[in-house]
């Protein structure tokens, strides 16, 4: 596998602290990986966040850049750190805590996909997880450092929207304890990841959409948000996690009819998110 790690789209001028990234929305699957895995093409593609870069590819028109990641979840998990290899997955690895990601088979380098089904049939060389990690994960990171250290240069604050989409399964649960369904969940780690103040205007961005938002539940924020979110440092980092079956047939992994019309939406929201990071001009305007 030898393609771009990822691709970023720059906004004509910087004019909000708010950068977007979509690290699992990568669809660049290569013959070699597909000759690995059991699945096929169609079944590989299941913890994909298809389509999510396309949903927010318009938040360069408001002055905000975007990450897009290259390679798919399924060969390298960017939203993870390099230290989560499975030892049941990659030769040579030792256990050395108990990891809940990494014991369901959702390390750096997965084991499986959705549903717990497995991507390969034994083992992978150490050297492999580790050539993936250092042609994929580590540039990609390298480019998100740089947005975000570019951000607090230039606004004096960083605000990160990490861009997902959950299986419209992974939260039917909640609708079968008699809550409402949830369409988009803001992950902030309980507030360690970003201040109060910046989720309350996210989540009232996705509210004035007409769209249904709730907090940590199910998902309180990864790896991404975990590492980047110093609200005390102003370096804010919310992970948002939209319900697949808004925009796309999960079972045929396509676009739905409602694509244009809910991308359309997100267009309004996304305006809104990069609102709240103009509340003073770039430093270097000063």
């Amino acid at each position: 596998m030898s393609r771009a790690s990822y691709e970023l789209l720059h906004p004509q001028r910087r004019s909000t602290s708010v950068v977007f990234a979509s690290p699992h929305s990568g669809r660049d699957y290569a013959r070699s990986f597909l000759r690995q895995t059991v699945l096929d093409e169609h079944a590989i593609r299941s913890s994909e966040d298809a389509f999510v870069d396309r949903l927010i590819d318009t938040a360069p028109e408001f002055g905000a850049p975007l990450l897009k990641a290259g390679a798919p979840r399924a060969y390298v998990d960017l939203n993870r750190g390099t230290d989560e290899l499975d030892p049941a997955l990659v030769d040579g690895v030792r256990r050395l805590s108990h990891n809940p990601r990494v014991a369901s088979g959702l390390g750096v380098i997965p084991r499986v996909v959705s549903s717990g089904r497995a991507i390969y049939r034994g083992k992978i060389p150490l050297a492999e997880a580790e050539y993936r990690i250092a042609t994929y994960w580590v540039p990609y990171h390298k480019a998100l450092r740089k947005l975000l250290e570019d951000s607090l240069a230039m606004f004096g604050e960083t605000i990160l929207i990490d861009m997902h989409s959950m299986p419209h399964e992974a939260i039917e649960s909640i609708a079968r304890l008699g809550a409402r369904r949830p369409e988009v969940v803001i992950g902030d780690r309980f507030g360690a990841s970003a201040s109060g103040q910046v989720v309350d205007r996210i989540e009232a961005a996705f509210a004035a959409a007409g769209l249904h938002v709730v907090r940590n539940s199910p998902f309180a924020g990864a790896y991404i948000v975990q590492q980047y979110g110093r609200p005390a440092r102003n370096q804010h980092a919310v992970q948002i996690e939209i319900d697949r079956s808004l925009y796309m047939n999960e079972a045929r992994v396509t676009p739905n009819n409602n694509f244009k019309a809910f991308r359309e939406i997100l267009r309004g929201v996304i305006g809104d998110i990069t609102e709240i990071g103009r509340g003073r001009m770039p430093l270097a305007a000063e």
